[in-house]
C-alpha cells in the first residue's frame, strides 16, 4: 500500500530548512511570559488597594500564566486574575497576547458574581455614557463562549453599538479592551491601568 506523497511548498521548504525563526518565536513567547510575570505581580499588589474585595477571597489564589500554540490556530499566552471558575460562578480577568493580532485584558463575571458586581458596572456605563473617555473603546461580549478572545461582531461589539440597558440581563458579562502588538512598549502600562479600571468599575459605582 503507497502512501500519499506530501509535498511542500518552496516557503514551507525555506522555512523547514532556517531553525533560526522557529527559536526567535520561542524567544519571544518566553519575554512575553516574563513580562506577564511581572503585570502579574503588579496585579497583586493593586488589588489591595480595592476594599471592595476585602471580604470576598476572589483574590485568595494567586496569578496564573498559561500558553498554547492554537488559538484560532495561532500562539497565545495568557494571565488570569482573579480566576475564579465553577460552572455557575465566574469572576476572572484575563490578560491575553494573541501571535499576529493584539494583547487584550477581558473580565468575565457569571452567576453570583455578576449579581454582585454587575450593578456597579451599569451604574458606571449610565453615569460617563458609551462616548466619555472612561467608557471608549470598551467591547462587551456577544457571544455564546465565555472564553472565545477574538474581536469579530460575533463575539464583541463595541459598547457603543451595544442596544442592551443592564449587563444583569445577560446569561455572563464580558468586557474587554485591545492594544495593537505594535504598540509593544505601552502594552505593560495598558494591562495595568485597564486592570485598576476594570476593579473600579466592580466596586466603586
Amino acid at each position: 500500500m503507497s502512501a500519499a506523497k506530501v509535498t511542500l511548498s518552496p516557503k514551507e521548504l525555506e522555512l523547514v530548512n532556517n531553525a533560526d525563526w522557529i527559536l526567535t518565536k520561542n524567544r519571544i513567547i518566553q519575554k512575553v511570559t516574563d513580562l506577564f510575570g511581572e503585570i502579574g505581580n503588579t496585579y497583586r499588589s493593586d488589588a489591595g488597594k480595592y476594599p471592595g474585595f476585602v471580604q470576598s477571597g476572589v483574590f485568595s489564589l494567586e496569578p496564573k500564566i498559561s500558553r498554547g500554540e492554537q488559538y484560532q490556530s495561532l500562539p497565545y499566552v495568557m494571565l488570569d486574575y482573579p480566576r475564579v471558575f465553577t460552572q455557575q460562578d465566574i469572576i476572572a480577568i484575563r490578560s491575553f497576547f494573541w501571535w499576529g493580532n493584539h494583547c487584550s485584558i477581558q473580565l468575565v463575571l457569571k452567576g453570583k458574581y455578576l449579581a454582585e458586581y454587575g450593578p456597579s458596572i451599569n451604574h458606571y456605563f449610565q453615569l460617563f455614557g458609551k462616548y466619555a473617555p472612561e467608557t471608549r473603546d470598551w467591547y462587551i461580549g456577544v457571544g455564546s463562549d465565555p472564553w472565545q478572545h477574538h474581536f469579530e461582531k460575533d463575539n464583541y461589539l463595541p459598547m457603543t453599538d451595544w442596544n442592551g440597558t443592564s449587563v444583569l440581563d445577560l446569561p455572563f458579562l464580558k468586557l474587554a479592551k485591545k492594544i495593537p502588538l505594535q504598540e509593544w512598549d505601552d502594552i505593560d502600562q495598558f494591562m495595568i491601568r485597564h486592570f485598576n479600571r476594570l476593579l473600579a468599575m466592580l466596586t466603586e459605582y
